[in-house]
């Protein structure tokens, strides 16, 4: 497959609205892959490549690029995929001018559209709205098979390339070689929002609230006297939670994949303070001094394997049956079961007693749907806050010269791959805070003017407000009003943050999206 068939197909998928037309536009171009190309295509066509990181920025690719673009397309896929796979293998003295020199030999064969195309790839900056979620429907569609057997080859391999490939070479029965394997971790469940718990209870009828912890999203597998623990991201820490691995390694199963909060409390058992729980993880050194100055404890909500079988497709309730023959107490989330709002809200009172965020609302039928942000689990907190990304910032005044203060704040849009802007805000940040975005924005820049610095949309953060109000100042006809920074959130990606639709949910009826 040419280049030049995928940057069509992107111009295209950007320009439609409608999802319906997007799958089928992508389908058709996977159809036209090997089963060597539909992975890279699939990396490509989801905003980065196949390897996450060339090492580069798009200063460097900057400089990569030749004056002048190639008259026709020649690039074929494989090709391509090569080239970044060199420049990302690069290390050593003189690698940044090797890197330059291999991805202008590239540049030096791509038209000016594939040029751009493979700008935005290297820097994982594609938004053309073919957003993860389209594209499990856009394989199901090219290769025949249901979505839901597409979704659960990726939840169990972690891969969509991988597993379009294998529908590719053999469809229906090419993925029913994927299953959740021990020490493999799967994607997190995910959690909307609720405005209160009898909304939620409202929602979802008799369910199960549970305290929501402000603590690290932890994902343990255990096998025999191995246990291993991956964060939110799946990324592995078992070396720094000891103690995490010790109570789960006790336990009577023989093999478990659990999942669950690690959080450090206070003598008192109040929670610390989220980035103080985040002082534990990655760190491979003075672990055990860390262990005493600053112990986790872990709480456990869910079950997602048991002795040698899968439990994702079991209902919740089945599960945490589960969950409770085999953990002690002491390592399980507090949780009720009721359908009673009143019985609701004074345990959602007990948690906000106790320091925790607040509740999560799950609903007894549920299946554990990895990866995705579903209507059966339910999140409350007493304040309003949202997961926002980072889309540009000013620099500071005064005495915050020299610092990028004021954040341009973005709303994830499903519908268009992108991120809808609703505000700005320079309040709650420490002078901390302020040298740390500063340093970590201006490692994320694309473009710059005088005043602001506009960067790639990887960066989240949690911002507290007060409420939703119209404004003819944004993209979505929405603002929030009194943001304020509460912490940066580096356990999310951008794909994490909040929807325009989350957003548009906490706004008073007559505030609309545009």
């Amino acid at each position: 497959m040419r280049l030049a068939e995928l940057v069509g197909a992107s111009a295209d998928v950007a320009q439609t609205a409608a999802r319906s037309a997007k799958i089928a536009r992508l389908a058709e171009v996977l159809r036209k892959g090997t089963p060597e190309e539909v992975p890279i295509a699939i990396a490509f066509l989801s905003g980065g490549p196949r390897q996450r990181k060339l090492g580069v920025g798009p200063s460097m690719l900057r400089r990569a690029l030749p004056v002048d673009a190639a008259a026709g397309p020649s690039l074929e896929l494989v090709e391509v995929d090569r080239a970044f796979g060199e420049v990302a293998a690069e290390t050593g003295a003189g690698s940044s001018g090797r890197r330059i020199e291999r991805l202008r030999d590239l540049f030096r064969r791509a038209t000016a559209d594939e040029r751009d195309f493979l700008f935005r790839v290297g820097i994982g900056e594609l938004r053309q709205g073919a957003l993860e979620g389209i594209m499990f429907d856009a394989v199901a569609a090219a290769y025949a098979v249901p979505a839901a057997d597409v979704r659960r080859a990726a939840m169990a391999s972690g891969d969509l390339g991988a597993v379009a490939a294998a529908a590719a070479r053999d469809g229906a029965a090419g993925l029913a070689q994927f299953s959740i394997v021990l020490f493999r971790p799967i994607q997190p469940m995910l959690a909307h929002t609720a405005g209160d718990v009898g909304e939620a209870v409202g929602r979802l009828g008799e369910a199960a609230l549970e305290y929501k912890m402000d603590g690290a999203r932890v994902q343990i597998h255990k096998s025999g006297e191995h246990v291993e623990v991956f964060t939110r991201t799946l990324k592995p820490v078992t070396d720094s939670v000891p103690e995490i691995v010790e109570a789960v390694r006790a336990l009577p199963a023989r093999e478990i994949i659990l999942d669950g909060e690690a959080i450090a409390l206070e003598p008192g058992r109040r929670p610390h303070p989220f980035q103080v729980t985040m002082r534990r993880f990655g760190r491979r050194l003075d672990v055990e001094r860390l262990r005493r100055e600053l112990p986790l404890e872990t709480f456990c909500f869910d079950v997602l394997w048991m002795d040698g079988g899968s439990l994702v497709d079991a209902p919740a309730a089945e599960r945490w049956s589960i969950l409770e023959g085999v953990l002690p107490e002491a390592l399980r989330i507090p949780r009720i079961r009721s359908a009673d709002a009143a019985e609701a809200r004074r345990f959602f009172e007990r948690a906000i007693e106790a320091g925790h965020e607040g509740v999560m609302a799950k609903s007894l039928d549920a299946r554990y749907e990895a990866g995705r942000r579903g209507q059966a689990w339910l999140k409350v907190k007493p304040a309003r806050t949202l997961d926002l990304v980072v889309l540009a910032a000013e620099w500071g005044h005064g005495r915050r010269h020299g610092w990028l203060s004021n954040l341009h704040l973005g709303a994830r849009d499903p519908r268009t791959g992108g991120f809808v802007m609703l505000g700005k805000t320079f309040k709650g940040m420490t002078d901390e805070m302020l040298a740390w975005q500063t340093e970590q924005l201006l490692a994320l820049e694309v473009a710059r003017d005088e005043w602001t610095v506009h960067v790639r949309p990887e960066l989240v953060v949690e911002i507290a407000f007060s409420d939703v109000q119209e404004s003819s100042h944004y993209p979505g006809g929405m603002a929030l009003r009194f943001a304020r920074v509460k912490r940066y959130r580096t356990d999310k990606r951008a794909e994490d943050a909040d929807t325009i639709d989350a957003v548009q949910a906490l706004a008073p009826e007559s505030v609309a999206v545009r």
